[in-house]
């Protein structure tokens, strides 16, 4: 009797294996956004100046070091926890739940400025109504669009790629007519790369630690290894190609920009527009339009993918009981998503938007800005893990003797370390706070630490 009722119990519901390569790229093209350097331009082209392709470009070598370590331990982790599980399994379960607390607060904050900015973009298009209706718009729609499962949300995420695209191509071809009709002196199209006479490599490097922002959203791959085909395969080539594709796009985007604009450097109450106003120069009133559209375009997509992203990284943590297990390990089980999760990220994002902007409100500045400068601390908290743990899986179940599984992650760690206390003051301070929150929520809950705080699940059924 009690074996057959063993053989008729349900099995616990978990992700679904639906997505393929081509649909990993996508998610993390459009968490990433294909017009990336847009929003960043100005201040990068200000600090380098006029060397934003050149900033780029490096940014694009040393992120490159930390997705190759991320793809390496999502091979012999394929979990949705994605760094938090793999510094959990190779160093301490304890650096694991902190390196995942640290990504928690990366994954919050990306869909709570993104919903921040789209409100505010759609201020300026539809002036009627007040930013508190717009954040309470953009929350519930990117909710209600992750809550209809991830295929779903993989075929929107397509969408909106192929259309912010498109406005690359055309601002890309604007520029080609433009550059095409005037006169040129020597050395113009390389200018943007080196122009002698203002480049600085203090104010190159400056430039950089801001245009890595263009490669922020590239681990996010990571996080959906449990629901994609043959993970220990797909997960190492997208988030590579995604890291590169990246790069390509927004080396073109901004050499493209400095063509038409070069070296000079745009004022304080234009550097957030200043993509918006080369396009002006190139293509008119109407470019000028369609740019600051897609920008509110993009920011919904990274908003979404955002918001799905963290509710696998919640539920990946939830599982492992670094969080309460009954609402964050659940999984809903007809679109089989972690639903719970998705629900109370829209939640902070509406709350955490609508509190930001109630501060600037006071204080001075953005919601958006105010957020913004709070983004990397966790990223870059997690991308040392992940370095971190690349190195020591390396030297104790690889080919010790291969320098190269020395040297990438070394590289990457050190790059991201170096970043990392170079954020600003706000973010470090903020981070700071968040960090000790967590770190006091797990002594409170293991008595001090005297006891296991997290256990890891790799799921089996991988090809």
């Amino acid at each position: 009797m009690a074996e057959a009722q063993t053989k008729t119990q349900p099995k616990a519901a978990s992700l679904h294996r639906t997505l393929g390569l081509w649909n990993l790229i996508i998610i993390g093209m459009v968490i990433i956004q294909p017009t990336a350097p847009m929003g960043i331009y100005g201040v990068i082209s200000n600090r380098g100046h006029g060397h934003a392709v050149t900033a780029i470009m490096i940014a694009m070598v040393g992120m490159l070091f930390t997705a190759i370590s991320y793809g390496r331990m999502a091979r012999v982790y394929p979990s949705a926890g994605s760094a938090y599980t793999y510094v959990g399994q190779e160093m301490n379960s304890s650096l694991g739940y902190v390196v995942g607390w640290g990504m928690v607060m990366d994954y919050l904050i990306n869909p709570l400025i993104c919903v921040a900015f789209c409100a505010q973009a759609a201020m300026n298009i539809v002036p009627g109504l007040s930013y508190y209706v717009w954040i309470v718009f953009f929350a519930a729609f990117f909710t209600w669009a992750n809550l209809r499962g991830i295929k779903t949300s993989a075929r929107m995420n397509e969408v909106l790629c192929a259309g912010m695209t498109v406005v690359v191509v055309l601002f890309l071809a604007s520029v080609m007519r433009t550059v095409m009709h005037v006169q040129h002196d020597p050395g113009y199209f390389t200018h943007p790369f080196y122009d002698p006479g203002t480049f600085q490599l203090p104010a190159v490097f400056a430039a950089t630690s801001v245009a890595v922002l263009s490669y922020i959203g590239f681990d996010a791959v990571s996080t959906f290894s449990e629901e994609v085909e043959n993970p220990r395969r797909n997960i190492m080539l997208a988030t590579v190609l995604v890291c590169i594709i990246t790069g390509v796009l927004s080396g073109l985007e901004v050499y493209a920009a400095q063509l038409i604009w070069g070296s000079k450097p745009f004022s304080q109450d234009d550097v957030v527009s200043a993509f918006a106003i080369v396009s002006r120069q190139a293509g008119g009133a109407i470019l000028f339009q369609v740019v600051n559209f897609t920008l509110l375009i993009a920011n919904l997509g990274s908003g979404m993918g955002a918001q799905l992203a963290a509710g696998r990284l919640l539920y990946g943590m939830g599982r492992g009981n670094a969080l309460p297990k009954q609402f964050f390990g659940a999984i809903e089980p007809k679109r089989r998503i972690p639903r719970n999760n998705i629900i109370a990220v829209g939640g902070f994002a509406l709350v955490g938007a609508g509190l930001l902007q109630f501060f600037a409100d006071r204080l001075g500045g953005g919601a958006y800005e105010i957020g913004a400068e709070c983004l990397n601390f966790g990223a870059f908290v997690a991308f040392m893990g992940v370095n971190a743990a690349a190195f020591v899986h390396h030297a104790r179940h690889e080919n010790t003797r291969d320098p190269r599984g020395y040297v990438v992650p070394t590289l990457g760690f050190l790059i991201c370390g170096f970043i990392w206390v170079h954020l600003s003051n706000p973010a470090l301070v903020l981070g700071a706070v968040w960090m000790i929150a967590g770190i006091s929520y797990g002594a409170v809950r293991t008595r001090g630490f005297k006891s296991e705080l997290v256990t890891f699940e790799v799921p089996s059924d991988v090809a």
